[in-house]
C-alpha cells in the first residue's frame, strides 16, 4: 500500500500554485526607495526615444536628399539636348573684321574659295590645317591669335578654340568651320568632288562647300556627369559620294585610322616634352614668339605675358597631361616609341610615305602636329634618335615648299 503523504503534499503544492511562489507585497519603505529609480529609468527611456526619433528623422531627410540628387543626376544625363535640324550654326552674316597677319598664295589654286585661318602658329592642330592647305595649293590668309587673351576670336559665339577657318564661297556664303579634323575632311571632300570640273564649281550645289559642311553637324549632349558637351559628327569621314576615283575602301579606312591616331595618341606626347622643365617651357615659348612674329602682331606687354605666364602654366599642364595619357617618367621615351611605331608601319607598307609614293591625309596630319615643335629641344632630340623619321619629315617639307609662293 502506497503512502498517502506524498499525494497530500503534491495536492497541497498544486492547489497553492503560483501564489505560494509570489514575492511578498512591497512595504511602504521599499516603495519610497523604488520611486526615484523608476523616475530615472523613465527619464532615460525618454531620452533614448528622443534620440531614436531624431535619428530616424535625420536618416529620412538624408535619404530623401540623396534620392533627389541621384534622380537629378540621372535626369540630367538622360535628358536629350535639342539639336534642331534647321539650325545652321556655321553660317556667318559677315566676315570677321581682322587684318591678316600674312597671306599664303598658290598660283595653282582653282578652288574658288577665299579662306581666312584664325590660328596659333605653333598649335599642332593649326599646323595640321596649314599642311593640308599648303600641300593641295589652296591660298589663305592668316590671323594670328593671342594664345592667352584670344581677343582675335571673340567674334565667335560658341567656339572658342583654334583653328577656325572662315570660308567665303563662290555662292556668296560665309562659313565658319571649326575643328582641324573637320576642316581637313571637308576641304578634301570639296576638292575631290570638284577635281574633274573646269575652273571652280560654282554651279554644282551638291558639291558646294556649304552642302559638304552640312555633312558634319555639331551635336550637343550631356556626358556621364551631366555636363553639356558638343561633338562634330563624321569628322574623320570623307564625303566622296560613292566615287572613290583611284582610291580603295581599304586605303581610306587605313588613312582614317592613322588620322585618328595622330589626334588621339601622337599629339599627346608633344606638350609634356616641350614643357618638360620650366626652362625648357620658356625656351619653347621664345621659339613660338619668333616663329609666330608676336613682336609684329602683339603689344610688348602681351608678348611677355604670353611667354612667361604661358610657359609656367603649360609646364604645370604638361605634368597633368603626362599622367592623363600614361606617358613614361622620362617623357622623351614615349615620344620616341610612338615615332618609331609610325616609321616602322611606313616601312612595313614598303613606300616612302604612309600614302605610298605620295603623302596622304594621315602623312599630313602627323607631319602637321610634329612641325609645331620644330624649333624646340625635343624635336632636335627626336631627329637625333630617329633618322628614318627625319628623312620622312623633310621629304614632306620639300613637297610643301615646292607649291608655295608667299606674299
Amino acid at each position: 500500500m502506497r503512502s498517502s503523504v506524498p499525494r497530500l503534499l503534491l495536492r497541497r503544492f498544486i492547489s497553492t500554485g503560483p501564489t505560494s511562489c509570489a514575492p511578498p507585497p512591497p512595504t511602504s519603505a521599499s516603495k519610497e526607495l523604488k520611486i526615484p529609480f523608476q523616475q530615472q529609468e523613465e527619464a532615460g527611456g525618454g531620452k533614448k526615444r528622443s534620440l531614436l526619433w531624431w535619428g530616424a528623422v535625420s536618416l529620412g531627410i538624408g535619404t530623401a536628399v540623396g534620392v533627389a540628387v541621384g534622380y537629378d543626376q540621372i535626369k540630367r544625363v538622360r535628358t536629350l539636348v535639342k539639336n534642331p535640324s534647321d539650325e545652321v550654326p556655321f553660317i556667318l552674316t559677315a566676315v570677321p573684321a581682322h587684318t591678316p597677319s600674312r597671306s599664303m598664295r598658290f598660283v595653282t589654286d582653282a578652288s574658288g574659295l577665299k579662306l581666312t585661318l584664325f590660328q596659333y602658329q605653333t598649335c599642332p592642330f593649326c599646323c595640321k590645317v596649314r599642311a593640308m592647305l599648303d600641300f593641295f595649293g589652296i591660298s589663305y590668309d592668316i590671323v594670328e591669335v593671342n594664345p592667352v587673351l584670344r581677343s582675335q576670336i571673340k567674334w565667335s559665339q560658341t567656339y572658342k578654340k583654334v583653328p577656325i577657318l572662315v570660308v567665303q564661297t563662290p555662292q556668296g556664303e560665309i562659313l565658319q568651320l571649326n575643328d582641324s579634323t573637320m576642316i581637313v575632311s571637308a576641304l578634301y571632300s570639296f576638292l575631290f568632288a570638284n577635281k574633274h570640273q573646269a575652273g571652280n564649281s560654282t554651279s554644282d550645289t551638291n558639291n558646294s562647300m556649304y552642302s559638304i559642311a552640312k555633312c558634319y553637324p555639331t551635336i550637343k549632349y550631356n556626358d556621364d556627369d551631366g555636363k553639356a558637351q558638343t561633338e562634330i559628327m563624321n569628322k574623320y569621314f570623307l564625303m566622296l559620294d560613292g566615287d572613290l576615283g583611284k582610291r580603295t575602301k581599304e586605303d581610306i579606312l587605313e588613312e582614317r585610322k592613322w588620322r585618328r591616331w595622330a589626334d588621339t595618341v601622337y599629339v599627346h606626347t608633344l606638350s609634356p616634352n616641350i614643357y618638360r622643365t620650366v626652362s625648357e617651357a620658356i625656351d619653347s615659348f621664345k621659339y613660338f614668339d619668333k616663329v609666330g612674329e608676336w613682336e609684329k602682331n602683339f603689344p610688348t606687354w602681351e608678348r611677355y605675358l604670353v611667354i612667361y605666364v604661358g610657359a609656367l602654366a603649360m609646364w604645370m599642364i604638361g605634368k597633368r597631361l603626362q599622367k592623363r595619357h600614361n606617358l613614361k617618367a622620362d617623357v622623351r621615351l614615349s615620344l620616341f616609341e610612338e615615332s618609331d611605331y609610325w616609321v616602322k608601319c611606313i616601312h612595313k607598307k614598303g613606300g616612302e610615305f604612309m600614302g605610298g609614293s605620295a603623302p596622304n591625309l594621315s602623312d599630313l596630319a602627323v607631319y602637321g602636329v610634329l612641325s609645331s615643335i620644330e624649333g624646340c629641344e625635343a624635336f632636335g632630340d627626336l631627329m637625333q634618335h630617329s633618322k628614318g623619321l627625319g628623312k620622312w619629315y623633310h621629304n614632306i617639307k620639300n613637297h610643301l615648299k615646292n607649291n608655295l609662293i608667299q606674299s
